[in-house]
């Protein structure tokens, strides 16, 4: 599965940021998908998922809640991150990833991974 993730860029404290991870070649409907992030220094770690069945399935990290929202086309074979008032520690790489399971994403160990796009948020 290849998985192809755009939006990242450079914005302020407070902007609002959409990412989207794009599976020309898949049918997106047969995967679970999320995002992680990894910062400078830091470990990968999980941001939000989103199962098959599409917004009734959806979790994020405590850090995310209210203002990082998951969702997908599975007609458009892509997801996307919503992201709102974004703070400097929300700098980093983001990854697009995608499972059969939503748990192997929440656990950290899906199948397939996007090459990342970079989200900097100055203070």
């Amino acid at each position: 599965v290849q998985l192809v993730e755009s939006g990242g860029q450079l914005v302020q404290t407070g902007d609002s940021l959409i990412l989207s991870c794009a599976a020309p070649e898949e049918r997106l409907s047969d995967y679970a998908l999320g995002w992680f992030r990894q910062a400078p220094a830091k470990e990968r770690e999980f941001v939000a998922s989103i199962g098959r069945s599409g917004a009734t399935d959806t979790n994020y990290t405590d850090s995310a809640k209210d203002r990082f929202f998951i969702s997908r086309d599975n007609a458009k074979r892509a997801v996307y991150l919503q992201m709102n008032n974004l703070k400097p520690e929300d700098t980093a790489l983001y990854y697009c990833a995608a499972d059969f399971t939503t748990a192997a994403i929440m656990t950290g160990r899906p199948e397939y991974w996007g090459q990342g796009t970079q989200v900097t948020v100055s203070s």
